[in-house]
């Protein structure tokens, strides 16, 4: 028995409708009807899966975090940056938190209005304009890599 994919993903807030508003305006999620949860829930498309929305009292954690691979990486990094999106914790301290992953991917870390952390990929750094490379730190030089892991691929062949 084994998994096939990923369905969805679940994330809490305060006030579903102001996470549906940043989802779907930041990332362009599609709405879908969601059942009655007995909470106030929300469900959007995202690709072949689900980001689901529902009404918790309680503190999004830290470092617990999904991703989503974009269609343009520098629209989102420049609303990002116009609407302050970027998580504190995770930027270096003379910049904004880009970094680029040996196989030469990139991702950044934004925080949605309910302090849920969202990594942004994007397979390649070569095909972004200076004004985003400029931002962009190389993990390898914060962390030295292994042989092996310098052969991790963010992106991998279905």
């Amino acid at each position: 028995m084994a998994a096939t994919g990923f369905n969805h993903v679940t994330v809490y807030g305060d006030d579903v409708t102001e996470l549906v508003d940043f989802y779907t305006r930041v990332f362009d999620l599609e709405r879908v009807q969601a059942p009655n949860l007995g909470v106030p829930a929300a469900w959007l498309r995202c690709g072949d899966g689900q980001l689901h929305i529902v009404r918790r009292d309680t503190d999004a954690p830290r470092y617990h975090h999904f991703a989503l691979t974009v269609d343009d990486f520098e629209a989102v990094y420049r609303l990002a940056r116009a609407d302050d999106l970027f998580d504190e914790h995770l930027a270096p301290d003379d910049g904004l938190p880009i970094f680029e992953l040996p196989d030469g991917s990139v991702q950044m870390y934004l925080r949605d209005p309910a302090g849920n952390l969202i990594e942004v990929d994007w397979p390649t750094a070569a095909t972004l304009d200076n004004a985003v490379t400029d931002q962009i730190v190389d993990r390898s030089d914060e962390h030295p890599q292994s042989e092996a892991q310098a052969q991790a691929e963010l992106f991998v062949d279905s």
